[in-house]
């Protein structure tokens, strides 16, 4: 497990799609085994490639999600290991019945990939914006959650989900975004990465969340205020370890995510506090709100996810402790 930061705040002229479509690449060339199903979103997604190079295990199931979902257990139940994908509203909201009972009560090794997650899906608009989708596969027992970065990360994670026998849940941006690690970093499921250390409180965050982190703790260090910042890129199975230590090192915390607050990243982590050590926490997130149009942007402004918002959670939650 190695990575390394690159913390420059700067847009990648990549496509985050292809972080997925790289890794499956050769994921499909070293395992016949690997198959991947899509709902009619081969050109968003850029899994084109996939059937071009693989059009024996790549499937179209057209604009019927939660039918791609039933036969991605199919494939799964005859020896396949399988990835689905369609925008992440349609990869959990739609599908949540097929996978529960499909692939999570049936333990199929099928790995379900929601792309344009929260705000990312900008002018797609509320209808297609998911604020809950992490929450959804955070009650399916044997699910593993992700919520990727950036390139890096989603390249990284492809494959150690492939590999971990575990359904699993992964959402990604899946254009435009902020590098935040250099190609050729490993990451490993259930692992929380300390970014930057700090003594007077600890930004925990995910995906688009994990640079404006970064951000918050320059602005942070200008006041004299030390700020750790630790990327959680699983959610389920949560690092513990990382979460207490920081709790009980820094004593206030404040978690950002792109999702609702209420069944996210913050209430995962605010649910060990209460069991194992009551700390203060402030939530960056949504706040029991629905998504609308516009660009990403203007929306993170809107809804409070700009390092700016999480300076002042994090002056909050120092001031209770």
């Amino acid at each position: 497990m190695s990575f390394t930061l690159i913390g420059k705040h700067e847009k990648d002229s990549r496509a985050n799609r292809d972080g997925y479509v790289t890794a499956m690449l050769e994921l499909m060339e070293a395992d016949p085994k690997v198959a991947h199903v899509d709902c009619d979103l081969m050109n968003c997604i850029n899994t084109g490639k996939l059937l071009k190079a693989f059009p024996e295990r790549t499937f179209n199931a057209g604009i019927a999600e939660s039918n791609a979902i039933g036969v991605a257990a199919g494939l799964a139940s005859t020896g396949l290991n399988v990835w689905a994908h369609s925008f992440g509203c349609f990869s959990s909201r739609r599908v949540f019945d097929q996978a529960f009972l499909s692939v999570g009560y049936s333990e199929l090794p099928v790995h379900i990939l929601g792309s344009d997650p929260g705000v990312t899906a900008a002018f797609n608009g509320a209808t297609h914006m998911p604020f809950e989708d992490m929450g959804l596969y955070l009650n399916i027992p044997n699910f593993v959650v992700v919520d990727s970065a950036d390139f890096a990360q989603t390249y990284s994670l492809t494959k150690k989900l492939t590999a971990c026998g575990q359904p699993s849940y992964m959402r990604l941006i899946r254009k435009g975004f902020t590098t935040v690690y250099a190609d050729g970093s490993e990451f490993e499921i259930g692992k929380g990465y300390l970014l930057k250390d700090g003594t007077d409180v600890t930004l925990i965050a995910s995906g688009i969340e994990v640079d404006e982190a970064l951000k918050a703790a320059e602005l942070l260090d200008a006041k004299g205020i030390s700020a750790r910042v630790i990327d959680m890129p699983t959610w389920k199975p949560l690092d513990e370890e990382i979460i207490l230590k920081a709790a009980k090192e820094t004593g206030a915390i404040v978690s950002c995510e792109n999702h609702q607050v209420m069944t996210g990243l913050g209430a995962q982590i605010s649910y060990l506090l209460a069991k194992k050590l009551p700390t203060p926490q402030e939530f960056i997130g949504i706040q029991n709100r629905f998504g609308q149009v516009g660009p990403q942007d203007f929306l993170m402004k809107e809804y409070n996810l700009l390092a700016e918002d999480i300076v002042a959670a994090a002056e909050k939650a120092i001031a209770r402790k």
